[in-house]
């Protein structure tokens, strides 16, 4: 039987969820027709919006419904920028992007195709660093926007990330770029339905996450912008979602999504007592297997996320490892990612300090909702023998 700790990456569909979907995509109607069937399917869309409001902290017309994390965080980080640089009330002072360097590819491939595109009216991309548990540096932040803060469009930090499983310091982000008057967005992709999420009360401009992390179908999520934020569109045609987001709603997939959203935050606190209880004999059980294992992220329970453990094998490659867990029923990830077929250290990692060596030998688990003790116990009895049989394909390869 497979072992899934992959959750952070997706996470199996709510069975509830997978049933309220399957009852709207019976019925007929597009949400924006005037009709009777396209009425009905309004009705779902807003009361949908409403339940997912309701979950994080926000009001019902701050929510904008989305493909997923990823395009709402284009649309915050180029919409933002847009707006700040050129809209009505813009500033061509405003060239600058603040983003930590540890954000998902969703923040940082936008801000720098701004910085790198005739489109991106000369923005200005600064990546500030983080600690060596990957979490932001406060004094970092802080002399980049009294440098000038004039000149910065906005700020961008992820709520928890989704290698390591540090959460960045919001709350004191917030409240630096309030007193310059900076919008700040964040991507909550692996926050929400994990930690406590309030949007209203986190003073946040721009906050954004996604279904399939939380028990909804893939390709759908939201973006959350305060209410009367200028915000320019990445897509245009029928005006949908305020303006903001062009294209049919999907009225299926929102349901699921508020179903999904729903659950997650209602059974927030129990399910993340269980998984910090697996997450931890995990770790005890791979320190005892792999003993020269080094965990990585937070130290502080405060700071991490309840069901995520990331680790560096020294001598052993993360990808070996995973395949040669996947062939023994373990299903997991890696800290590294891929472009055009070649491994690539972690950027996360990398801005952590550790050296390519160290980065390599990366593996994440990550429970979820289904996450049992015979999957912990299925990683332990592998783990050892699978680094044995990938140190040694290492040193063979590195002496031929």
């Amino acid at each position: 039987m497979t072992a899934y700790l992959d959750h952070a990456a997706d996470t199996p569909v709510l069975p509830a969820a997978a049933e309220a979907v399957l009852a709207e995509m019976t019925r007929a109607g597009n949400a924006s027709a005037l009709h009777s069937s396209g009425r009905a399917a309004r009705r779902v869309v807003e009361e949908s919006r409403e339940e997912i409001a309701a979950a994080i902290g926000a009001r019902p017309g701050e929510v904008v419904l989305t493909g997923g994390g990823t395009e709402s965080d284009n649309l915050a980080v180029k919409g933002l920028y847009w707006a700040r640089r050129s809209g009505a009330d813009g500033d061509p002072r405003r060239t600058r992007i603040l983003v930590s360097a540890v954000e998902h590819h969703g923040v940082l491939d936008p801000a720098h195709w701004l910085g790198e595109h005739p489109a991106g009216l000369g923005a200005q991309v600064e990546e500030l660093p983080v600690d060596g548990e990957g979490r932001l540096r406060l004094d970092a932040l802080r002399e980049s926007v009294e440098r000038d803060p004039a000149s910065v469009a906005l700020i961008s930090v992820m709520w928890a990330n989704n290698e390591v499983g540090t959460l960045q310091p919001i709350a004191e982000v917030v409240e630096l770029a309030a007193r310059h008057g900076i919008p700040v967005h964040s991507d909550a992709v692996q926050a929400v339905g994990q930690v406590p999420v309030d949007f209203a009360a986190s003073g946040l401009t721009a906050l954004s996450f996604t279904g399939h992390k939380l028990g909804a179908t893939t390709g759908v999520g939201g973006l959350v912008l305060r209410r009367g934020t200028p915000l320019v569109p990445v897509l245009h045609g029928g005006g949908q979602e305020g303006g903001v987001r062009s294209g049919s709603v999907d009225a299926a997939a929102a349901r699921g999504l508020a179903v999904a959203t729903t659950a997650a935050v209602a059974t927030l606190d129990e399910r993340a007592a269980a998984l910090r209880a697996l997450r931890d004999q995990l770790a005890a059980g791979v320190l005892a297997v792999v003993p020269d294992a080094v965990v990585r992220g937070a130290v502080r329970e405060e700071h991490r996320l309840p069901g995520l453990l990331h680790i560096t094998v020294p001598g052993a490659e993360g990808d070996a490892l995973l395949y040669l867990l996947d062939a023994r029923g373990v299903e997991c990830s890696t800290g590294s990612a891929c472009t055009a077929g070649v491994p690539q250290p972690s950027h996360v990692l990398r801005a952590m300090g550790l050296s390519d060596a160290d980065a390599a030998g990366a593996l994440r688990f990550s429970l979820g909702r289904t996450s049992t003790t015979a999957d912990v116990a299925r990683v332990v009895e592998v783990l050892g023998p699978v680094v044995e049989r990938a140190r040694t394909a290492g040193l063979a390869l590195a002496g031929s």
